[in-house]
């Protein structure tokens, strides 16, 4: 590591922009900028960028492209989506895991509902799927919500197991996972975001299968396609071109950065006092979360920082208060001291093994300063 350089350790944050979105955004740009809904030559030639991105889209999901929406952000999409389903329903009841993203449990608490419910999980954050499917069949319920993979401590959730009623559709908040790990395949709807896959931010991606009913929840057009307002059709086509790369070397960078976060758990787990969270196998290849007993995570993390090490700490959903994770807290493990390491693309093993020696000196540093 060079003398003012920082390893970048929190990708599940933002994942830095792939070099295949960065050219392609850059062309965009100047092509990109017309309304796609309108008539004249530059419209038109919007309209066909926007085409373009959501095939390449809809191909990489495994999904029909008039299936793909395009909103302002991830957590735009999942509002859309799981109000949509409700409000198509008339059933305001949502179902969710309790280890779901802010997203989800800000849409479950923005008309309340008695059907509402927060399904607990195990010790590894695994949702209950007996539970949730038995609060599904309660009345009112509209909609369920289930993650592919947890955003904080990367365990993967069993969406395809869960039994539901016909009648109430399932999200499934995908973006932890896209790029990363092969997909649920039985949803209604699915929602991710362009940066967590190297993709630029402000591009969100909301899909609804056909047959599926969904009304647009807020003010404007009824239609999938113009729900989001105004797209941004060069953020859009860069999304496009950044998940078309990143699968097609998934299975490569999946299988190094598995191996590179065993040594962090590893090293983690050998440090006094603390606990490693979140399931040891079936999880996201990028990430670990652990928590220190008697440290305070933002202690930690300025601590690496000042060594050149960029990780997060507190709730993933709402970091910038530093809050205490809900996910950790519905999981029964301890929610101070915790810290969230995620790999990028191009993390090195050198990188890991300089964070792994530097981590076993803070929190050591910390507590004997600390009289501990």
């Amino acid at each position: 590591m060079t003398s003012g350089s920082e390893v970048y350790l929190d990708a599940a944050s933002s994942e830095r922009l792939h070099p295949a979105a960065r050219d392609t955004l850059l062309a965009a740009l100047d092509r990109g900028y017309a309304d796609p809904r309108r008539l004249h030559r530059a419209g038109r030639d919007a309209r066909l960028l926007l085409d373009n991105a959501r095939a390449v889209v809809a191909e990489a999901l495994d999904v029909r492209p008039d299936e793909v929406a395009f909103t302002a952000s991830g957590t735009d999409a999942v509002h859309r989506g799981l109000l949509g389903l409700t409000a198509a329903t008339g059933r305001d009841g949502i179902v969710h895991g309790a280890v779901e993203h802010s997203s989800v449990l800000h849409a479950a608490t923005w008309r309340p509902a008695p059907a509402s419910a927060a399904v607990g999980v195990d010790s590894t954050g695994r949702v209950d799927l007996d539970a949730m499917a038995a609060a599904a069949r309660e009345p009112g319920v509209g909609a369920v919500a289930l993650q592919a993979a947890n955003q904080e401590v990367g365990t993967l959730q069993p969406v395809d197991d869960l039994d539901l009623p016909d009648d109430v559709p399932l999200l499934v908040d995908a973006a932890a996972a896209v790029g990363h790990v092969p997909l649920p395949r039985r949803w209604s709807a699915m929602t991710a975001s362009a940066h967590k896959w190297g993709g630029p931010a402000g591009a969100g991606v909301l899909v609804v299968r056909r047959g599926t009913r969904w009304t647009n929840p807020f003010p404007g057009d009824d239609g999938l396609e113009e729900a989001g307002g105004f797209p941004n059709v060069p953020a859009a086509l860069a999304a496009a071109a950044a998940l078309q790369a990143v699968l097609a070397e998934r299975d490569e960078v999946a299988a190094r950065q598995y191996a590179l976060v065993e040594r962090i758990r590893a090293t983690a787990g050998a440090l006094p006092d603390t606990e490693v969270v979140g399931d040891p196998v079936a999880r996201l290849p990028h990430l670990v979360t652990f928590s220190c007993l008697y440290v305070g995570g933002d202690e930690i993390v300025g601590e690496l920082a000042q060594r050149g090490f960029g990780v997060a700490s507190g709730s993933a959903c709402t970091a910038s208060t530093l809050e205490p994770s809900h996910v950790l807290a519905a999981m029964g493990a301890l929610t101070h001291g915790n810290v969230r390491v995620s790999l990028t693309r191009d993390t090195t093993a050198e990188e890991v093994d300089a964070f792994c020696a530097a981590l076993g000196e803070v929190v050591t540093g910390i507590r004997e300063r600390a009289g501990l």
